[in-house]
Order: C-alpha cells, then structure tokens, then sequence
C-alpha cells in the first residue's frame, strides 16, 4: 500500500462528485479508517479504494446538514464561491476566506 499526499487540506470547501452535496474538510485520513461494514454498504459498483485518502467534511445539501467521510476520488474543489451553513463551522473555522475556512487558534488536529 503506497500512502499518497492529500490532495485537499483542513478547510477547503468540496463538492462531491456524484451526489449533490458540498462541505468543509475538517480531518483527513491518509487511508479508509472507517469499518468494512460502513465500506460494503456502498454499492460495489461505485465503492472506493480504500487506498486513498479521506475526508471528514461538515457537509451540507438543501434539506440538511451533517458529518461525511468521502474518498478523495469522489471530491472536487467547489468553485461556487459560496459560504457553507453547518452550525459547526462557526465553532471550528474562521473565514471563508478565497473559497476557503481556516481552523480558528487553538483547534489543531
């Protein structure tokens, strides 16, 4: 297994690839750390690699917010200029700021 470098950081603003939902990383995992059940249930047809990077993201679509963890394959950077509305972001992150957050002081990973 070959660890690659992330290709988006803490605070980037991404959309998925597929499903219509957007969101702020706030952890990255170097690889899958989720459970093999969580992995199976996504349809084999379009499961990830698990040798990739993952995101943790304060997601958002139009109905709802919430916690996602999605495989570097399926993110885009989002260009909508747009700022995020989870309630959490305003706990972890200042900004946005050029289409990006920025952890507030005393909130390292």
């Amino acid at each position: 297994m070959t660890q690659r470098s992330a290709r988006f950081k803490i605070g980037d603003v991404v959309q998925h690839r597929v499903y219509p939902f957007r969101g702020v990383v706030f952890d990255v995992d170097p690889m899958f750390s989720n459970t093999e059940e969580w992995l199976q249930s996504i349809p084999a047809e379009i499961r990830p690699n698990r040798d990739q990077p993952f995101y943790h993201l304060l997601a958002e679509n139009t109905e709802t917010t919430y916690v996602a963890y999605v495989s570097e394959q399926n993110l885009l950077p989002d260009a909508s200029g747009r700022p995020c509305r989870h309630p959490l972001i305003r706990d972890m992150f200042d900004g946005p700021e050029s289409g990006s957050y920025r952890l507030k002081a005393g909130r390292a990973n």
